[in-house]
Parts: structure tokens; C-alpha cells; sequence
């Protein structure tokens, strides 16, 4: 083990005696699930299953959805395998918990400390662990390979910054991406990045291609498009703070156009913000509705905050437009935009989408995405689209087209993945 990697070693477990009160801290205050949070002392809530097992490791909802291709095939190949999705956050349990299919175990991912990991290990015995993008936490990595785990990285993303981080610490970088027995990034850039840090990579899989259409209700659905009628709708879609206020300008500049007069949806990433992005719509004077208030949505209102999870798949097939949040400001990084065109939602969205980048890049190229900066240019933008938007079907078959591109590097992934099995 390299000195760097001992001494952080020698730290987390200084460190881990103060982890339980921490997490009861975070679980006061709504960042922590108050019945589970021991999950992630290592502590398993749940039995394991005879047999082998798959660990696949996402930390927040965007890593972890984009498993969701993948762990169904993994589950068509080898159907004798029991499958374990681990991710960080509460938000990210709550969506899996709708999404994961029958016989799936999610549990919250243990801390990297030595004595979090060993009893997660212990008692789970994963044959193959999967991790999904950046996750490269030193004692995870390290304790898999020494109790037998085989270990791949996949769809991952290697930043510029992170390879700066990791290229200060060479002796380390290559010891921690030395022991996957497969790496497979998501883009040419990140291929290099891992090759200058010492781990030449085995091929191409980006995850983000790979998603299925987001599952909705048929009948609210319905139930919805006779309430909206005449209505074009506009939705504002995994919102941040600070881009409520510019979504909500971006639509008082739009005014009411002749003939259609739009509504806007907003649901954000965080729920929990519902009532105050209520109460931003209200000031403006806007006729406002809140899922979370009980309010239905009616042809009535002018702006409606949807702030439940996993709806999006219903506000997507609705929209005749959809703005993305997570990108008018640096840090977040974006969020998915083939979930909304995939449904037939031409996308809208700020600048700062670094963790989409290619993914944006080939759907500008097509036609399919715009980038508006600011409150007055996203304006602009959904006046033109909510003129001459491309059809629904047209957009739908374009994505369709993309993604089946790219639908050989997840088939060959997986017989990758099965061929590490016992």
C-alpha cells in the first residue's frame, strides 16, 4: 500500500468513531433517513441471498438511475445472481425504491472507512462490484480486492480537475485504479486522463445513452392533458436554488401570447422546496397550484409546482417544452436531457452541463437541444419552440436513432461484466 493510501487509511479510522453521531445529526435534519442511516456504518438491514451477487454503486440519482440498463441485462444474463444497488443520498433511495425491479436489494452505500466497509463486505460477499462514473473511494476499492471481489468502473467520467487531484499522488492513482479487472469510460477524454494516471482502459460504455423512457401513469396522464386543453404546457424540470426566480422571468417576459397563453411547471430536484417556489410564483402574481399542497393541476392555473418524485416521466410526455435545471449555474453539472427528448420534449437549457457535455454536444448537432444563459434568452427560445417545435414522434424516433447507436458498447459491456462471475 502506498504511504498516501496508508495515512488516509490511518485517518477514516481515527475519524469513523465520530460517523453515528454525524449521521443522527444529518438524520435531525431531513439528509439522512432516520430508520436506515446505520446502512451506511456497514450495518445491513436485510439478509443476503444465497447464491453469487452483483454490487453495482451509484451515489446520487443521476449515477444510480443510469444503472438501470445495465442491472436489467446483468439480470437476463446470469438470472441465478442476486442484485445489490447501493447509492448515497435520500433523495436517490426514494426514486430506486419506485424504479428497482422485484428482487433488487438497495441499500445506502457504507462510508469509506475500514470498519464501515469490512461489514458491509462480510455480510454481502459481492463476487462482482460495479462502480459507476468517478466513484474511486480508496478503501472501498481496496477492501474489494483483498477479500476477492472482482472490480470494474464503468461509464466513467475522469474530469479534468480529478485527474489533476489524483495525478499529485501518482504512486496512488495507480495503485486505487490498478485493481479493476475492467474500466470502461465513458468518452475519449476520459480514456486519456485514466491512461496518464496508469490504467489503460478496455473499451467504451457511456451509461447516459442506455436509459429506457421514464415510466408514468397512463390514465393521469390523460386526466392532465384534458386539464391543460388549449394550453401549451412549459416545464422547468430538476430546478436548483437560484433558478426558480430565472425560470419564473424567463415566463413573465414570455407574457401572454395570443391564442395559447402557456402554463409552467415546475418540478424541482429537491422537493422540499415546493412551498418556497410556491410562494416566488405567488409574489409575481401568478395563479399558483402545489402538488405537495394537495392542489390539483387545473387549466386555470399559470404555474404549477409539481414537488413530488418521480413524476417526470408524466411532465415530460405533457410538455411542449422542457427546460433542465442543474446548468444555469457552475457546480451542479446538468442533468439528462435524452429523458426528456427520448419523450418528445425539444430541451432548453444553461451552459454549465459538464457531466452531460457529450451527451448535449450530439443532441445540439441534431437539432434536438438549445442552450439559453439567462432568464430573457430562455424566453426567446421557448417563444420560437412553442412556434415551431419539432413533432413529437419526429423527436422521439431522432433520440431513438441516437441511442441505438450507441446500444452495441452496453451489449458487449455486459458480456464483459457476466464473464467476471463465478
Amino acid at each position: 500500500m502506498s504511504a498516501a493510501l496508508g495515512l488516509y487509511r490511518g485517518l477514516t479510522g481515527l475519524l469513523e468513531p465520530l460517523a453515528p453521531t454525524l449521521l443522527k445529526r444529518r438524520a435531525a435534519k431531513g439528509k439522512e433517513d432516520p430508520q436506515r442511516w446505520s446502512e451506511k456504518l456497514g450495518r445491513a438491514s436485510t439478509p443476503r441471498p444465497d447464491g453469487p451477487l452483483i454490487w453495482l454503486h451509484g451515489v446520487s440519482v443521476g449515477e444510480s438511475l443510469s444503472l438501470l440498463p445495465l442491472l436489467e441485462r446483468l439480470r437476463t444474463s446470469r438470472p441465478d445472481a442476486t442484485v445489490l444497488v447501493t447509492s448515497g443520498t435520500v433523495t436517490s433511495a426514494e426514486i430506486l425504491g419506485k424504479r428497482l425491479p422485484e428482487g433488487v436489494i438497495h441499500q445506502f452505500a457504507p462510508l469509506d472507512a475500514p470498519g464501515a466497509i469490512d461489514r458491509f463486505l462480510v455480510h454481502w460477499r459481492p463476487d462482482l462490484a460495479v462502480l459507476v462514473e468517478s466513484e474511486l473511494w480508496p478503501n472501498m476499492i481496496a477492501a474489494a480486492k483483498r477479500a476477492g471481489v472482482k472490480l470494474a468502473l464503468v461509464s466513467a467520467r475522469i474530469t479534468q480537475r480529478t485527474a489533476r487531484g489524483w495525478s499529485r499522488l501518482p504512486g496512488a492513482a495507480r495503485e486505487v485504479l490498478g485493481a479493476f479487472d475492467l474500466v470502461l469510460p465513458q468518452d475519449d477524454e476520459s480514456a486519456d486522463r485514466l491512461t496518464r494516471l496508469g490504467r489503460a482502459s478496455d473499451g467504451r460504455l457511456n451509461l447516459k445513452y442506455a436509459g429506457d423512457p421514464l415510466p408514468y401513469d397512463r390514465a393521469r396522464l390523460g386526466v392532465l392533458r384534458d386539464e391543460a386543453a388549449d394550453r401549451p404546457v412549459i416545464l422547468a424540470a430538476s430546478t436548483h436554488p437560484g433558478e426558480d426566480e430565472i425560470v419564473l422571468e424567463a415566463f413573465q417576459w414570455l407574457g401572454g401570447r395570443i391564442g395559447d397563453h402557456p402554463m409552467l411547471v415546475i418540478v424541482p430536484r429537491h422537493p422540499e422546496r415546493g412551498a418556497h417556489i410556491e410562494s416566488l410564483s405567488k409574489a409575481l402574481g401568478y395563479d399558483t397550484g402545489r402538488q405537495g399542497a394537495g392542489d390539483d393541476f387545473s387549466h386555470d392555473c399559470d404555474v404549477y409546482v409539481a414537488d413530488t418524485l418521480g413524476d417526470l416521466g408524466l411532465w415530460f410526455r405533457l410538455a411542449r417544452v422542457a427546460f433542465l435545471g442543474g446548468s444555469l449555474k457552475k457546480g451542479i453539472g446538468g442533468h439528462n436531457p435524452i429523458e426528456a427528448t427520448l419523450l418528445g420534449a425539444p430541451v432548453v437549457s444553461g451552459p454549465h452541463v459538464d457531466n452531460w457535455a457529450g451527451v448535449y454536444a450530439d443532441l445540439v448537432h441534431e437539432g434536438m437541444a438549445r442552450f439559453a444563459p439567462d432568464g430573457d434568452q430562455i424566453s426567446h427560445v421557448w417563444d420560437r419552440l412553442l412556434d415551431r417545435s419539432p413533432s413529437r414522434t419526429d423527436l422521439q424516433a431522432r433520440t431513438a436513432a441516437l441511442l441505438m447507436g450507441r446500444a452495441r458498447e452496453l451489449n458487449e459491456a455486459v458480456a464483459r461484466l457476466a464473464a467476471l462471475l463465478p
